[in-house]
């Protein structure tokens, strides 16, 4: 299993760059998209979104099963174009926000865990970016 490789997720999301930002960093937004399946989600997060700050979004299976905590503290952040983080286990993830004709390409960009595979992980990473691309097409 190769996690040497950075992994990268992306979408379009039919809504200008603004919107796309405070959805995507907005604790009360994140409760709400922050999930990869309909049986998970996201009944906490926290974000304090600057340079030293730290974030945790807590993630559960629905049925009381499973859940953790993700988290971490940013390592960048400029307003509207990009956000970066080393997660807890010293990951690092990039976040880049594009406008397009308002619309809002989203590239995410990060270093695999060890025990899962990466493409098991794009999955579950795209999953959850889809979800967000469809919170932030369908909410006002």
């Amino acid at each position: 299993m190769d996690t040497t490789k950075k992994v990268t997720v992306e979408t379009i999301i039919n809504a200008p760059v603004e919107k796309v930002w405070e959805f995507w960093t907005e604790p009360t937004h994140i409760k709400k998209w922050n999930t990869p399946s309909e049986d998970w989600h996201t009944p906490k997060a926290e974000n304090d979104l600057r340079v030293g700050g730290e974030f945790c979004s807590r993630m559960e299976a629905k049925d009381g099963s499973f859940g953790f905590d993700f988290g971490g503290i940013y390592d960048d952040v400029k307003t509207y174009e990009l956000i970066a983080y080393t997660l807890g286990d010293g990951r690092k993830v990039d976040i880049t926000f594009r406008e397009k004709e308002n619309q809002t390409e989203v590239i995410e960009t990060f270093d695999p865990e060890t025990t899962n595979p990466p493409e098991f992980q794009k999955q579950g990473w795209q999953s959850i970016l889809d979800n967000f691309k469809k919170y932030a097409e369908q909410t006002n």
